[in-house]
């Protein structure tokens, strides 16, 4: 009695034992699988991460860009309105410059002029005397 006692407590020891076996490989099946499943999902997460990252990134890339243009447009147009200015205040000066040459120049043309005729006035008084004196 006694050893079929232990004989049936070697067999359901065995086959404790298989079952052990049975699901420790089951569990590391499973856990195996759980582990794909999250290398699968930690790679899924890190690409779409990543390639979050590299919009961002193109996104600011792009902002920098236009904020770069509009800032050189911005600069483009100053310097164009301040060669504009200069060249304005060169034209005005030019033009004040000719204007007073031009004055200058018409001052002395009227008294050269006017000096003319009082010679000419002259030359016609003297002439009026020569022709009174003659006749």
């Amino acid at each position: 009695h006694e050893r079929e006692h232990d004989r049936e407590i070697s067999e359901l020891a065995a086959k404790h034992q298989e079952e052990m076996e049975k699901l420790r490989a089951e569990l590391k099946e499973e856990q195996r699988h759980l582990l794909d499943e999250l290398r699968q999902q930690m790679a899924a997460t890190h690409k779409a991460e990543h390639e979050q990252a590299q919009l961002q990134s193109q996104t600011l890339h792009s902002l920098e860009l236009e904020a770069l243009r509009l800032t050189l447009n911005n600069m483009h147009t100053s310097q164009l309105e301040l060669t504009q200015s200069n060249l304005r205040k060169e034209k005005e000066t030019a033009l004040v410059e000719l204007r007073e040459m031009l004055n200058d120049k018409r001052a002395q043309e009227v008294a050269i002029l006017q000096s003319r005729h009082q010679l000419e006035c002259e030359k016609v008084r003297e002439q009026c005397l020569r022709e009174k004196e003659d006749l």
